[in-house]
């Protein structure tokens, strides 16, 4: 059965078990996928809404491209449990002879590569709904303005989180191009993402 298919309170025994996965990088893809959630619902509650008929193509807009954002997210929290579960399964390989420890330190190495790049495709998608999010500010039901700045919150947490999945595998990865490569992109996606939630919220502040 996948993770998304459980029951919340099956997710939360499961996450607080003794089990390694899901772990850090799920929780931070359910943490932005209910960021995306949220911005939904606040186009929700605008549409149709004569406050707001200027921006109904908009909030229109907003709305599919959020809740796209958070299929994307939601298939992401099974995703990177199955990238961990594939660097676990190199410990199952054999490493008697060196031709075994050979095979299992290339299969190691691709593993993590694939630890690595999972989160940060999180962090992609988190920022394409922290853009969403911020085309909504100001376009959408002021009673529900709040929840923007709740899902910004929650987005700003899953991309701080997965940027830490990203890391920890990017530390015993060898591979040193690879490693520069996704420090440089994920420092620029943490950083322009972070800004941008932090300007959500503040606007938000602003309103409420």
């Amino acid at each position: 059965m996948k993770l998304i298919d459980l029951k919340v309170t099956e997710f939360m025994d499961l996450l607080g078990s003794e089990l390694p996965a899901p772990g850090g990088g799920s929780a931070s893809a359910l943490a932005a996928a209910m960021g995306a959630s949220l911005v939904v619902m606040v186009g929700e509650l605008t549409q149709g809404k004569k406050k707001y008929l200027e921006y109904e193509e908009a909030t229109k807009e907003i709305i599919v491209e959020a809740k796209k954002a958070q299929q994307e997210l939601l298939l992401a929290i099974d995703k990177d449990t199955e990238a961990f579960n594939v660097v676990s399964a190199v410990f199952t390989m054999p490493k008697e002879t060196d031709e075994d420890k050979a095979e299992r330190k290339i299969a190691m190495q691709s593993a993590l590569k694939g630890a690595a790049q999972s989160p940060f495709a999180i962090m992609e998608e988190i920022i394409k709904v922290l853009k969403i999010t911020k085309r909504a500010v100001g376009k959408t039901n002021t009673n529900a303005a709040s929840d923007l700045g709740v899902a910004a919150l929650n987005l700003k947490s899953g991309l701080q989180g997965a940027w830490l999945n990203v890391l920890i595998n990017l530390s015993s990865i060898k591979d040193e191009a690879f490693v520069v490569e996704y420090q440089e992109k994920g420092q620029k996606v943490l950083n322009e993402g972070s800004q941008i939630a932090d300007e959500i919220y503040e606007e938000t502040l602003l309103t409420i």
